[in-house]
């Protein structure tokens, strides 16, 4: 005896409903009732089976069944070999939705690890000059009416740090156009480079270090940085990890407003610590200066402020930068 399905049908084109039967005969799901039809079952679209819907039954013209009996219904797909789709299975079994979001964490983590930096290298390089320029003058900007003020350190002495560095041979071409900014800061002793070139050297930590080889250390680190393009792909992956917040949480004006605020909480990867210390290293020696000035900064910035230092704390640890300066000398 051919098992009868209780449900409604619905022609696709109002709300009305029609109850009728469904049978299935010789491979055809045939209909009766108040609608009478029948359809090869190959033509026929079953929705997958869910906890708090009804099933479906999809006809190729897009009328369609609502399932009355969803256990005589799975009987009778049964009889006829249905069997649900691979990931419908998944989602049924907690062991499959258990290992597709391992899976899903998996991917998500070697995403951010691997194919997100690749992604904001790329765009850093491509970034036009003058979206870099904006990027580093508004920032700029922001520091200084919230952290910097302007330097008190005497005009020639500026002018002579500035113009040593500048006769610095760079460890190679191609590097940046860079200006050296002076400030007077209000979180103690501070260096960084913004993606514009511009390379904030504040008065405390050229009185800190009260050494001009390690000032001459410090700089050539900062330009490694910028040579590098360090910070505007930082900057960008930032930014992008908040766009694709964006696209689940909505909000995208944030994301912009919130570039300067980004950019003052960004910590370097230690690939890319590692690197603008070759560099700085490189240029050292270039110029008869030697690492040692490198390992002096490093040294009288945690000596002098420890955990505290601004400088070293979006860095990572000084202690690990220097022995591997060492080993490689």
């Amino acid at each position: 005896m051919h098992e009868t399905i209780p449900a409604f049908y619905f022609d696709g084109k109002s709300s009305r409903r029609f109850p009728v039967s469904l049978t299935v005969q010789d491979r055809v799901a045939v209909i009766s009732g108040e609608v009478q039809r029948a359809c090869p079952l190959a033509e026929l679209r079953v929705s997958e089976r869910l906890r708090h819907a009804q099933r479906t039954v999809t006809f190729p013209d897009g009328a369609y069944l609502e399932i009355l009996d969803p256990v005589a219904f799975d009987r009778l797909l049964a009889t006829t070999g249905h069997e649900d789709s691979f990931v419908v299975r998944m989602q049924q079994s907690w062991r499959g939705a258990l290992a597709a979001f391992a899976l899903t964490a998996a991917v998500l983590f070697l995403g951010y690890l691997y194919a997100l930096p690749a992604a904001a290298g790329f765009a850093a390089r491509a970034l036009p000059e003058q979206a870099e320029r904006m990027i580093g003058g508004e920032t700029l900007a922001f520091l200084d009416r919230r952290l910097l003020e302007p330097s008190a350190m005497p005009p020639a002495r500026r002018d002579a740090l500035a113009a040593r560095f500048k006769a610095m041979v760079t460890p190679r071409p191609g590097a940046p156009g860079y200006e050296i900014v002076f400030r007077k800061s209000r979180i103690g002793p501070n260096a960084f480079a913004l993606p514009s070139g511009q390379i904030v050297l504040t008065d405390e930590i050229v009185d800190l270090l009260n050494d001009d080889d390690a000032v001459m250390a410090v700089l050539a680190h900062e330009l490694g940085h910028l040579h590098e393009r360090h910070l505007m792909q930082r900057m960008i992956q930032g930014t992008m990890i908040g766009a694709a917040a964006t696209v689940l949480f909505g909000d995208v004006s944030s994301v912009v407003a919130s570039i300067p605020t980004i950019m003052l909480d960004l910590k370097y990867s230690r690939d890319a610590e590692r690197e603008a210390d070759d560099y700085a290293v490189a240029m050292l020696k270039a110029n008869g200066i030697g690492p040692a000035a490198l390992i002096r900064s490093f040294e009288a910035l945690e000596k002098e402020t420890g955990d505290r230092s601004p400088y070293l704390s979006s860095h990572p640890p000084a202690a690990e930068r220097i022995e591997r300066i060492r080993s490689a000398r």
